[in-house]
């Protein structure tokens, strides 16, 4: 298996069954976190907080993950910590190379283990996250962990090639890898064309690739794939400043994150972002009996939907949908007006058009909502 997409063709995408064994070891903890779990029941949110409002006195786990607490599936995992909500976690996360690309000589598929795409640091078991609720991870900050980054292009991975499932005549770009290196101020990532003719800036603007919960049914997906589960979503706004909503399918919710993007460009087109290691800290919180059917991003100025699917209009429609419905119950709009409503005022980029699910943002200033409570 020599690219991303020959992983995907084999790898399993539903197993059932496979959630006994992340239950089997959903009370196994560590030392480390038990300073973050505690005894006491959960406390759990009425009303999420907002990122200016965390508890500056906030139980606090601090894990760097070792190479080998890495997981590469969402579901199917045995917890690595255990955090009640109200918890905040400063950690670190492996870049999507799994830490195996480090310069422009480097090939993916001559470096990289199979399956070993998007490391994911956690699970993390929230303690009293039952099928029905919703974890609130409020991104408090993310920062380049490494003076480099490399981004690729893996032969049948990309939204301008052929691959198993758009057949093209025609032969494969070959593998190619770019480094970009930093600047000292960690503003933007640096890079040059292979014949060191040519040379390009981008400016830096990190956010998490993969962020997700345990699918339902005891489903396990790789981490290259999004859904209603949160999952490998490219969105830039899972960034420092806003807050992930994410609905809880499996007992513990078993959150992870992972895939540092220090940059991308809309459509994430060649496979690929400005991809690093980065340091995070996120504050969790629980929310019972409030259901998220699909990811929602939020900070005090806009709400965001995240629509995953194939073609690229079902994702679309998912985001489309859901933003309709946000609309609709905040301000008390008929299904026509808030359609109508939407239609005028959305913003809807492409995310990335490259992974098994196409994903699509859409996005509404809550200001402009009539009549909506800004919360």
């Amino acid at each position: 298996m020599n690219t991303r997409r020959q992983f995907l063709i084999s790898a399993p995408l539903g197993v059932l069954g496979v959630i006994a064994a992340c239950n089997d070891g959903a009370h196994k903890s560590s030392g480390a976190d038990s300073a973050a779990s505690g005894s006491a029941a959960p406390a759990t949110a009425a009303t999420p907080t907002s990122i200016a409002d965390i508890p500056a006195d906030a139980p606090t786990l601090n894990w760097i993950p070792q190479h080998k607490d890495l997981v590469y599936t969402f579901g199917g995992a045995t917890p690595r910590q255990h955090i009640k909500s109200g918890t905040r976690i400063v950690t670190w996360t492996e870049d999507c190379f799994d830490g195996a690309v480090k310069t422009a000589a480097d090939l993916p598929s001559r470096k990289m283990a199979a399956g070993h795409d998007n490391p994911q640091t956690g699970p993390f078991y929230v303690d009293g996250a039952e099928p029905g609720d919703t974890v609130a991870i409020h991104i408090v900050k993310l920062e380049p962990a490494r003076t480099y980054a490399v981004s690729s292009f893996g032969p049948g991975f990309g939204a301008l090639v052929g691959n198993d499932q758009t057949a093209m005549l025609g032969p494969d770009f070959p593998e190619t890898t770019w480094r970009y290196d930093l600047d000292a101020k960690h503003t933007v990532a640096r890079s040059s064309s292979a014949d060191g003719k040519y040379s390009w800036s981008v400016p830096l603007a990190p956010f998490l690739g993969c962020i997700g919960v345990a699918p339902a049914g005891g489903e396990v997906r790789t981490t290259i794939v999004p859904g209603n589960f949160g999952g490998n979503m490219d969105c830039p706004e899972v960034r420092a400043g806003n807050t992930v909503y994410l609905g809880v399918n499996v007992p513990g919710a078993l959150l992870s994150f992972g895939d540092g993007h220090y940059a991308m460009g809309d459509g994430e087109i060649m496979g690929a972002a400005i991809e690093g290691a980065m340091n995070v800290e996120v504050y969790v919180e629980l929310i019972k009996s409030k259901a998220t059917p699909v990811p929602r991003i939020e900070n005090a100025d806009e709400i965001i939907f995240v629509g995953s699917g194939r073609p690229l209009e079902d994702a679309a429609r998912v985001a489309f949908k859901a933003m309709i419905g946000w609309v609709r119950e905040k301000s008390g709009m008929s299904v026509m007006d808030a359609y109508q409503f939407v239609a005028q005022n959305a913003k809807a980029p492409i995310i990335q058009l490259v992974d098994p699910e196409y994903t699509v943002m859409v996005k509404i200033e809550k200001s402009r909502v009539p009549g909506a409570v800004r919360a």
